[in-house]
């Protein structure tokens, strides 16, 4: 007997065990049904509110879509066109730069050509000029100071007087 009431007492567990977990199975279902009925609710609640947002967005975006393809595609023109003319524009540059490097090297050339030739000529007009000039002009005061001592003496010695010089050698 002690089997039999082992026997009713695990059959009595079991019977308990299968009763709860009926009523946790019931209690899910319950709970089950009623989050449903809400994500039911919020569905359709976005359905109404969220869903004509998006059909007006979605219409928004067909009549867009063409304007800014043409807008995406004049940028693409725009910004082609500036860098061609950048590109221009830094060429003429560039080769203004070359030509004023060219000129001033040039005029630095010619500038150096041109003293080179001032001092050429200067040392030669000094030469030819000025050089002949300062032995002309040493020659005319050697002349002017021989015929002036000539003719000072030759004055003295008919008036009597004796000359300086003379009587500094006494």
């Amino acid at each position: 007997m002690e089997n039999a009431n082992l026997l009713i007492a695990f059959i009595a567990i079991t019977a308990a065990a299968v009763v709860i977990q009926a009523g946790i199975l019931i209690a899910m279902y319950l709970a089950t049904r009623q989050t449903g009925a809400r994500v039911e609710a919020l569905a359709s609640e976005v359905r109404t509110k969220i869903l004509p947002t998006v059909e007006i967005a979605q219409s928004m975006l067909t009549d867009l879509r063409p304007k800014l393809e043409s807008l995406v595609g004049n940028l693409a023109d725009s910004s082609a066109t500036v860098r061609a003319q950048v590109e221009r524009l830094d060429a003429t540059f560039n080769d203004v730069v070359d030509r004023t490097r060219l000129q001033v090297i040039r005029a630095d050339e010619l500038l150096g050509r041109t003293l080179d030739r001032v001092e050429q000529t200067t040392e030669m007009v000094h030469k030819t000029v000025v050089s002949p000039i300062r032995q002309a002009s040493g020659l005319v005061q050697g002349l002017s100071a021989g015929l002036e001592f000539f003719f000072s003496r030759a004055r003295r010695q008919r008036n009597g007087t004796p000359v300086a010089q003379d009587e500094m050698f006494i």
